[in-house]
């Protein structure tokens, strides 16, 4: 998934997935982005679900990348995708503590991107670590489950 204003950056980045053999949706505002985020989670979405969202921090319209960060780590259908922000200008150190607790993000990319090949390892190596995360925290939540399990049951 990818949201970026920027149509040069844009069709850049849709260009480099469809290389990588990726399908990929790609909005252009953050309203957009979370209407397609609401028909995914309301079962109004048929198509494959991705694993990444690149999303620029700064996008036109009253929505920016920050609430679609915000609105995928809460969706439940969503929520374990890795999210890479993108941002042209450095958040102070107050301000990128608040946005990365808001987003949840994976990681902050500045711009101008890094090359095509970097790109790509760096959002292979996110994305990996996602799954390693989320398969840590399945295999976690399934103890905490039976645990609870083991201990509500009553016997007689």
């Amino acid at each position: 998934m990818v949201v970026e204003d920027e149509p040069e950056i844009y069709e850049l980045l849709l260009a480099m997935f469809e290389m990588w053999g990726i399908d990929c949706a790609g909005f252009v505002d953050g309203e957009s982005a979370i209407s397609w985020i609401d028909a995914v989670n309301n079962g109004r979405h048929n198509g494959e679900i991705p694993e990444l969202a690149l999303v620029d921090v700064r996008l036109p319209g009253k929505l920016n990348g920050l609430d679609v960060a915000e609105k995928l780590r809460n969706s439940t259908i969503l929520g374990d995708m890795a999210i890479v922000m993108a941002a042209a200008w450095k958040l102070n150190q107050i301000e990128h503590h608040e946005a990365a607790q808001r987003t949840g993000a994976d990681l902050w990319l500045p711009k101008p991107l890094p090359r095509f090949n970097k790109l790509q390892s760096t959002l292979e190596t996110v994305i990996k670590n996602r799954r390693i995360k989320n398969q840590t925290n399945n295999t976690q939540n399934t103890r905490t489950t039976q645990k609870q399990n083991k201990y509500s049951k009553t016997d007689y």
